[in-house]
């Protein structure tokens, strides 16, 4: 398989995927088990290392865990939130699993419902045509596409949100850069760790419905939030203490 060059990697990075700068965070202990490396079957059926996250990148709001749901959604609907920057897997008696997003500012150009009507392991990208014309040396090499794999900022899967058929451009998928995880992104849809689009996609049949907070959702049901230094979000109460 023939992948782009690394420089034009980390630049797509930067473009698509990445936070514009990458704050420094002080390591914590260890990191629950399923943020381990793992490996995965690629493409062309070779093996890809995924590696472990670091522990300094899973604050509490970033860790995958089960949380009460005050939201008025049905079990196995997928909630989410790109203001709170949080995705929630609806399940029975009240409750959620709760992960962390990564939101570029496609992650905020729709709300609504919608339908995961494709999904893709190690997904392909190509830049759209608009994209290539305006930004010829930075897309152009890849024009027809860019094949997934562990440098693409796809990351290891990836589901499509449909309204009707039409592909509504939305997508949550992984990512090759952890640390941007909790944070607001110079661009790109909605971002999870790696580990946690690997096991969120073999949770989500197709046909599974979307829905997609606006701003006065999220701050009805999440509250007030405030971003640290660092770039994460806070509950408001838990800041002034």
């Amino acid at each position: 398989m023939r992948f782009a060059p690394i420089s034009l990697v980390v630049a797509l990075a930067l473009a698509a995927c990445a936070p514009t700068t990458t704050p420094s965070v002080p390591e914590t202990s260890s990191a629950p088990a399923i943020y381990n490396s793992r490996v995965d079957t690629g493409p062309s059926g070779e093996p890809i290392q995924i590696p472990a996250i670091k522990p300094a990148y899973l604050t509490e709001r970033n860790q995958r865990q089960r949380v009460a749901y005050n939201g008025p959604d049905a079990p196995g609907t997928i909630v989410v939130d790109p203001y709170a920057r949080v995705l929630y897997d609806v399940m029975e008696n009240g409750e959620a699993m709760r992960f962390g997003i990564a939101v570029g500012r496609a992650g905020t150009g729709f709300a609504g419902s919608g339908t995961i009507r494709r999904k893709e392991k190690w997904p392909s990208w190509t830049p759209t045509a608009n994209m290539v014309r305006t930004e010829p040396e930075l897309y152009g090499p890849v024009r027809h596409g860019l094949p997934g794999g562990p440098d693409n900022p796809l990351g290891s899967r990836a589901l499509y949100l449909y309204q009707g058929g039409r592909d509504t451009m939305y997508r949550i998928h992984g990512t090759m850069d952890p640390s941007s995880v909790g944070k607001a992104t110079s661009a790109g849809c909605i971002r999870l760790f790696n580990q946690d689009i690997l096991d969120l996609f073999d949770e989500t049949p197709l046909g599974t419905r979307v829905k997609v907070r606006t701003r006065a959702e999220s701050r009805e049901l999440e509250g007030p939030l405030i971003e640290t230094p660092d770039g994460y979000l806070i509950p408001a109460g838990q800041a002034a203490q």
